[in-house]
């Protein structure tokens, strides 16, 4: 593992930067990104940021979230790379992959157990509640002014994957951050209404469909909830990325380990996993080609709904036994 003070001399140093995210981005990924962004062109650094997939739209408030580019309008040219809330290099999607071959120095800045330390400087650390807690450290350690967009932004990463702080990778350093970006201007009201009371007809009608379709096993200790393309489709869904409905699954008394099977197109169906007790869930999602944290985790896989939650469930009972 590098230091984080050699990363930021690093950064300091050059410039011509991409900063990349992963595939489907979540809050975490977003607030990362865009707070790293508007800290480096603060200090003029030369700076773009690449995602493969959209901003979801509960996102555009932030400031910076416009300058995100699609790989149709990326140019082409690449000298340093940073990863943000990537577990591995291929988190941030094959049209993202095949743009960055030529690419030169590497920075790779985490808080997933299962990264595989794949930069040129890796910034790793999986006790961190977010990639965003991260992201505010390496700009103290750069000298930057934490404006109140940058807070506003690592704010947003930060409340979205500690779950509004209910989740168990919440620290007390978590809390300290989150005081320090308060003090830097944090619009409470602005965060609120956007992330937690603005959501679509389309959105709310998705969650009702999820839930219509929650399954068990035997027990009870293990639940899931499927969305079809098809269903998607017609419902004019399939651009929304339902982060938090998942969770409704661990809201219910028993249920130990909680998934969500979303065909994103035909055949491609990506895994949510969830967990309030001491099965670790990314030991599970490696079986299928993902990771992530212990108790919150993700995968792909190819093949038919059917198919793929018969086994992903099936392992799943037999390694909880």
């Amino acid at each position: 593992m590098n230091e984080l003070q050699q990363i930021a001399r690093e950064i300091r140093k050059r410039d011509d930067f991409l900063l990349v995210g992963h595939a489907i981005p979540d809050g975490d990924c977003i607030g990362s990104i865009i707070g790293l962004y508007l800290g480096m062109i603060s200090i003029g650094k030369n700076t773009r940021i690449l995602l493969q997939d959209p901003v979801p739209a509960i996102y555009n408030y932030l400031l910076g979230s416009q300058a995100v580019l699609s790989p149709e309008q990326m140019k082409a040219g690449v000298n340093n790379v940073i990863f943000l809330d990537c577990s591995d290099e291929d988190r941030s999607g094959e049209k993202v992959m095949a743009m960055l071959d030529d690419r030169g120095f590497t920075i790779n800045i985490d808080h997933h157990q299962s990264n595989t330390l794949f930069g040129n400087l890796n910034y790793v650390d999986y006790h961190s509640s977010s990639t965003a807690e991260l992201v505010l450290e390496l700009l103290k350690e750069m000298d930057v002014d934490i404006s109140a967009d940058i807070a506003n932004a690592l704010y947003a990463g930060i409340i979205q994957d500690t779950g509004g702080f209910q989740h168990s990778n919440t620290t007390s350093a978590t809390f300290l951050h989150v005081a320090e970006l308060m003090d830097r201007g944090v619009n409470l009201e602005q965060t609120k209404l956007n992330l937690f009371e603005s959501k679509s007809r389309t959105e709310v009608m998705l969650l009702c469909r999820a839930l219509k379709n929650i399954n068990f096993n035997n027990n009870g200790k293990i639940a899931w909830m499927t969305l079809e393309y098809e269903e998607l489709k017609d419902m004019g869904a399939l651009q929304i990325c339902p982060e938090g409905i998942i969770n409704y699954i661990m809201m219910i008394k028993g249920v130990e380990v909680g998934l969500m099977f979303r065909e994103l197109s035909p055949g491609l169906i990506k895994i949510g996993f969830r967990s309030k007790g001491e099965f670790d869930v990314s030991q599970l999602a490696a079986r299928f080609g993902g990771g992530g944290h212990r108790r919150a985790a993700g995968a792909q896989q190819v093949g038919t709904m059917e198919e793929i939650v018969k086994q992903v469930i099936c392992t799943l009972e037999g390694v909880m036994g």
